[in-house]
């Protein structure tokens, strides 16, 4: 492969199979010029990004960012894809390192960022929070600075905005919803939910999507299956009139209309999470 653009001192822009790819390395670049070839030996990383616009982001980035950074970040999104068992949008490249680079400077700096939705994050993203946590462990290993909390749960969210493909604004609006449903199902049973147990990730999967559709003001498709919606609705009374109180707030402070079919599902998911013990 040759140098067709030298980013910095360890990145330059190459082709590989027609597709433009970024080269990452120790020294790669030193004493090279446009048109160098680059041996095997000299590369650590490749990154091929599909979407052109993250890959114009991403070679904005690395250009003056320290190779630590880089490194450590494929460490940690690695690491997170193993743990989840999950594809991660390619954005995390630059999201991940951008957000990273900017909190240890701003550790540095003396100018801490509070995570107003910290609490949210640590329950209704676990599997997440739990890679952010050990995300700080290794930044602390690498830099030597020991973030606070607040950016385990920063990079959490970092995470899920991976998964589901979507803009950190959507994300931190989706996490509102969940918690604000939530909020209304444990005051109308008065309980305390069982976040450990199975049922409760499942419901909490059901309701990501579900504020994922609000958010973005999309519909479950309505299957008008009236008899089995009356079945389910006189069967499950009481997790029907909460739903009632889900459908009533969400339409009046997001403007969202529930179809039937998902008032149907979250009165069966409400069912489920309040009979756990």
């Amino acid at each position: 492969m040759k140098i067709e653009k030298i980013l910095n001192n360890n990145a330059v822009v190459s082709t590989k199979d027609k597709q433009e790819i970024v080269i990452i390395g120790r020294g790669i670049a030193f004493n090279k010029r446009v048109g160098d070839d680059i041996t095997e030996k000299q590369i650590d990383k490749i990154f091929t990004l599909e979407n052109e616009d993250t890959m114009k982001r991403f070679k904005t980035l690395i250009t003056d960012m320290p190779i630590e950074y880089m490194e450590l970040s494929e460490k940690i999104i690695v690491y997170a894809k193993m743990k989840l068992g999950k594809k991660l949008n390619e954005s995390i490249y630059i999201h991940l390192t951008d957000h990273m680079y900017f909190a240890i400077e701003r550790y540095k700096s003396n100018l801490p960022i509070k995570n107003g939705l910290l609490w949210e994050t640590k329950q209704l993203y676990k599997d997440e929070y739990e890679i952010g946590l050990e995300a700080l462990n290794m930044i602390c290993e690498q830099f030597g600075v020991l973030l606070p909390e607040d950016e385990a749960g920063f990079l959490a969210l970092h995470i899920v905005n991976a998964e589901l493909n979507e803009e950190m604004p959507t994300i931190r609006n989706m996490t509102k919803v969940m918690q604000d449903i939530l909020t209304i199902i444990k005051y109308h049973y008065k309980i305390d939910f069982n976040e450990d147990s199975l049922i409760f990730y499942r419901f909490i999967t059901h309701l990501k999507f579900f504020a994922q559709r609000l958010v973005k003001g999309n519909h479950y498709d309505n299957a008008n299956d009236d008899d089995l919606f009356n079945v389910i609705k006189e069967k499950y009374s009481k997790a029907y009139k909460c739903t009632e109180k889900v459908k009533r707030f969400v339409e009046n402070n997001y403007g969202y209309e529930l179809t039937g079919e998902e008032i149907m599902y979250l009165t069966i998911h409400i069912e489920r999470v309040t009979k756990t013990k």
